[in-house]
């Protein structure tokens, strides 16, 4: 495509209708406030200190156990037993008090949508 010596090619946008000058500022809902998220960190910080006492190793030494909070408050209160009990099967040492630990600090926690969890 040949152009002509003095000329030059233009493009051209076509742009939205201009947002007026004062924009009415909209609120963000946020689904879970800061102490919902901080109080779930907590319980996850708590759940690691006490896996490292009843396997009484170091992280990497832990086996490959993964307690979902979410998965857990789906279920009854015995279901959640049972499957803590099925997740802690291979531990040695007596799990009842960690167990009652975990289910006390998840009273009342919400369930988190997929969006929030890794």
């Amino acid at each position: 495509m040949a152009s002509e010596p003095g000329t030059q090619s233009r493009v051209m946008f076509q742009t939205k209708e201009e947002e007026p000058a004062q924009r009415k500022l909209g609120k963000l809902t946020v689904k879970y406030n800061r102490k919902d998220l901080q109080r779930r960190l907590d319980i996850e910080e708590w759940i690691d200190g006490q896996l490292h006492l009843l396997y009484d190793c170091e992280e990497e030494e832990i086996p490959e156990l993964e307690i979902d909070i979410d998965e857990l408050l789906e279920l009854t209160d015995a279901e959640q037993r049972s499957r803590l009990h099925e997740l802690l099967q291979e531990c040695g040492k007596p799990k009842e008090d960690f167990i009652n630990g975990l289910l006390y600090r998840m009273k009342g926690l919400r369930k988190m949508s997929g969006s929030l969890k890794k």
